[in-house]
């Protein structure tokens, strides 16, 4: 499975497990971003979606040795996103406090910038709440097909669920997140 391009996944877990922290440390950074944003629409808060990228990177680091490329990398990530990310909610079901601090928001220079970083903040946190009312199948499924673009075969790849159940959770999310964005803005 191994492709031309020297940075592939395929050669940068084979380098890993022949020693090279480096190609650990490229994995990591190739999908940080994609973890945390997953992690984040999952749980509403940028807290806990750090918090679950580090779970996920401490668990791709201590079992890449096991990875097979039976499926893609990517897929492997998102698995243990899903989960990580579905635990840290069920431990966390008490807690209703939500932070919507984003890193992006960071060294505003103009009253401009201010003024749409508190509409975007606003916003965000209008979705997030919203995210928050779905049943954590529909969200989870909505997050993927939504925000991470991914199709359907995808996601029955990661989640292990029918197409057909995909369809049907991901129309139910869409529904609904319709219905409360409608709500929310009045």
């Amino acid at each position: 499975m191994p492709e031309d391009n020297s940075d592939s996944d395929y050669i940068l877990v084979r380098r890993f497990l022949n020693g090279d922290e480096n190609s650990f440390n490229q994995l990591a950074r190739k999908y940080q971003a994609k973890i945390y944003w997953h992690a984040r629409r999952m749980t509403g808060n940028h807290l806990d979606a750090d918090e679950i990228v580090q779970e996920v990177l401490l668990v791709m680091y201590d079992k890449l040795k096991n990875f097979n490329f039976q499926s893609s990398l990517f897929t492997w990530i998102y698995r243990i996103t899903i989960t990580r990310s579905i635990n840290y909610i069920k431990k966390q079901k008490l807690r209703r406090f939500i932070s919507f601090d984003s890193p992006e928001n960071i060294g505003l220079s103009t009253d401009e910038d201010l003024v749409k970083n508190i509409e975007d903040k606003e916003k965000l946190k209008k979705l997030d709440k919203v995210l928050q009312q779905l049943p954590e199948k529909q969200r989870e499924v909505f997050t993927l097909r939504h925000f991470d673009e991914l199709s359907y075969e995808e996601i029955a790849q990661i989640t292990g669920k029918s197409v057909g159940g995909l369809k049907a959770n991901y129309f139910h999310a869409f529904e609904k997140v319709s219905k409360l964005i409608g709500k929310e803005n009045g």
